[in-house]
């Protein structure tokens, strides 16, 4: 693939106090970034996993393991120079030194509010600081790990380069961010199905509520404040918990990069299907399922069902890009009556089933979601279905 600047490559430096980006436009040609870097720029590869088989990998096993995506940026900066200002991240970061060495200074939250930050810093100045918690020189194979809200910086040392691998996970991944979607949906479930939150407020309350009237004493007061808590209390009993973690899963699904594929895998799954030329024309291969086939899902982390308004979907990540959210979200449109069938794959992975064991009316059904399944990359089969 091509490598852009500000794409997938973005030059600064940092000097005096002051970041600054050096990107020109279009292709980022190897005579012109080195130029840069030989001029004391630091390089900031964006989605190495685009890129790299192995950063890929890495990410892969990462995502499911924190069940939250998992992305990574590279950094190498010249000997004796410092690419960027200090400041804190949104993220749980994880600094893995792969050359070269890097001196290193890290910062606690300065207040409560910057404990686990939502949102990332602006750059801050020396003088914002104080006094590091932590100092050390990162060396190749070294980990530095420091969560969200912990300010950082990095510089080289003036007699070596640095390149070391930034992962990140965790972006938005907290309860408050959950209630944000879990709480309208809950008011949205109440104001249908029961009627107090229907009801019109007192006519007089303008005249006793507001700040104006917050010292106020006043039984009126203390009822409308009694109303508000009950109302708020109860919105836990409209709460679609399972369905707001499912939009949230739907959500992540989309963020992950798709499964690495070994050889066998390859071979025992659509990917691994050939197509043949006959009579001047490419002739598919039919797709042989049948009840004694065994099967199984490729990954347990690759789908989720979700009961949305338009019907049961069934989201999966197998046809996702390397570069985030270069595709649109993938799904299925499933039966109902397949559900029970999916969750069977969910809850036997990873052993094999034969195709006859899922439970679907009829043995058409079974083979038809198979297929559907297999076509999709979803399933694999214990024994790869065309002998090549």
């Amino acid at each position: 693939g091509e490598v852009h600047f500000g794409t997938h490559l973005d030059v600064t430096s940092y000097a005096e106090g002051v970041r600054e980006t050096h990107n020109p436009s279009g292709r980022a040609l190897p005579a012109v970034v080195w130029d840069f870097y030989q001029n004391g720029c630091s390089l900031r590869l964006l989605s190495p996993q685009a890129f790299s088989p192995t950063v890929w990998h890495f990410l892969s096993i990462l995502q499911e393991h924190f069940g939250s995506m998992a992305g990574a940026n590279t950094y190498l900066t010249p000997p004796g120079t410092q690419g960027f200002a200090p400041h804190y991240d949104d993220i749980e970061a994880f600094v893995l030194q792969l050359e070269g060495k890097k001196h290193w200074r890290v910062y606690s939250p300065r207040t409560d509010a910057e404990v686990l930050p939502q949102f990332s810093s602006a750059n801050l100045t020396q003088a914002e600081l104080g006094e590091p918690m932590l100092e050390t020189v990162l060396e190749a194979g070294d980990l530095l790990y420091f969560p969200r809200g912990f300010i950082h910086q990095g510089d080289c040392l003036p007699d070596a380069h640095s390149l070391h691998i930034t992962v990140s996970s965790y972006q938005r991944n907290s309860w408050g961010d959950f209630l944000e979607k879990l709480l309208p949906a809950a008011l949205q479930m109440a104001l249908e199905e029961d009627v107090e939150y229907r009801r019109g407020l007192p006519m007089d309350y303008l005249g006793y509520m507001g700040v104006t009237n917050s010292d106020a004493v006043d039984a009126r007061r203390t009822a409308f404040m009694g109303k508000v808590q009950s109302l708020i209390k109860k919105l836990v009993d409209y709460a679609p918990i399972d369905a707001a973690v499912d939009q949230r899963a739907k959500s992540f699904l989309h963020d992950c990069l798709p499964p690495v594929l070994t050889q066998s895998e390859k071979a025992q799954s659509m990917y691994g299907f050939p197509a043949r030329w006959q009579d001047g024309g490419p002739c598919d291969v039919d797709i042989l399922i049948t009840k004694d086939t065994q099967v199984r899902l490729l990954r347990h982390g690759i789908i989720r069902l979700c009961n949305e308004e338009a019907g049961v979907m069934l989201y999966y990540t197998t046809e996702n890009s390397r570069v985030y959210h270069k595709e649109e979200p993938k799904f299925l449109e499933i039966d109902p009556e397949y559900t029970d069938s999916i969750e069977f794959l969910l809850s036997s992975y990873p052993n094999h089933v034969s195709v006859d064991t899922l439970p679907c009316e009829t043995l058409e059904d079974k083979i038809s979601l198979a297929t559907l399944l297999f076509e999709k990359g979803i399933l694999t089969t214990k024994k790869p279905l065309v002998q090549v």
